[in-house]
């Protein structure tokens, strides 16, 4: 079949390769900045180029775009877009871009999914792009109707023909709940972390914790802040949560309270081995 990926930079030029490398599907793609188009067409990343014609010949399109270009985008081609064509977003946030596509695809009589392909790296664009960055990794969807399973299975096949180890099928709602935990939170405490005065001497004094807590501190500030402004209300009460925990030690280690210290570490501790154990925590 063919297919139309929206947005060329490392996540959707990585889309485009994997289709290419394990597929023998045909693969068009439009990046805004002509030059980026240009290059995925010369180095055969993409086999030509999506455009106000070329869309309604694409089966599945997906967009690896900021939320607010996925929508513009996709409002602006809604009616170019064939009947029956599965539309699916690669954004980081899924409530508001859901909410503003599902009417859009009922309109115009396509089908809209939010997903979230969980894989990435802290180097963006095009030249980083790897046809195997989504080998084991899992993808999050959000499909407006979880009862349709033809549709499930066939959209999971796709996903799974590039590499996707597993496929989590979830609500708008709860994906952003989530991710506001397990990614940015993370990229918020990393990105702080590393303004200590510190971080500047850390050489020959740090080795896998350092390494570990500030990989996600370099990232693409553009990016990552709209995705937090468009989830603040469930990352303001994340950080709210984290602060609140750091309090306690801090507390602890003012009053120099080594039983409450010890006690919130054990806790730590032993709450990350339940997680992390096949039954998770209750």
């Amino acid at each position: 079949m063919t297919i139309g990926i929206i947005g060329l930079g490392l996540i959707g030029g990585s889309l485009a390769k994997a289709f290419k490398k394990h597929t023998d599907h045909r693969v068009l793609g439009y990046d805004r900045d002509k030059a980026i188009t240009q290059y995925a067409q010369l180095t055969d990343t993409i086999d030509g180029v999506v455009d106000a014609a070329s869309i309604a010949q694409c089966e599945l399109i997906l967009l690896a775009v900021y939320p607010r270009a996925t929508v513009a985008y996709l409002s602006e081609m809604a009616g170019k877009i064939a009947p029956g064509t599965v539309v699916i977003d690669c954004g980081g946030i899924k409530r508001s871009i859901c909410e503003q596509c599902r009417p859009l695809a009922k309109e115009h009589g396509w089908i809209f999914i939010g997903g979230h392909p969980m894989a990435g790296l802290h180097h963006s664009g095009i030249k980083y792009a790897n046809a195997d960055l989504y080998a084991g990794a899992s993808m999050i969807l959000t499909p407006e109707n979880t009862e349709d399973i033809a549709l499930l299975e066939k959209v999971t096949g796709w996903i799974k023909s590039i590499g996707f180890a597993s496929v989590t099928v979830t609500t708008p709602e709860k994906h952003d709940e989530i991710i506001a935990f397990t990614s940015q939170l993370a990229h918020v405490v990393s990105n702080a972390y590393v303004k200590s005065p510190r971080a500047k001497v850390h050489r020959g004094f740090s080795a896998g914790s350092y390494r570990d807590l500030t990989r996600v501190a370099r990232l693409n500030e553009t990016m990552w802040a709209e995705l937090f402004l468009e989830n603040r209300e469930n990352l303001v009460a994340e950080i709210e949560h984290i602060v609140r925990s750091l309090k306690e030690y801090q507390t602890a280690l003012e009053q120099g309270d080594a039983e409450t210290l010890k006690a919130l570490l054990k806790d730590g501790s032993d709450r990350k081995e339940r997680i992390d154990s096949p039954y998770g925590e209750d």
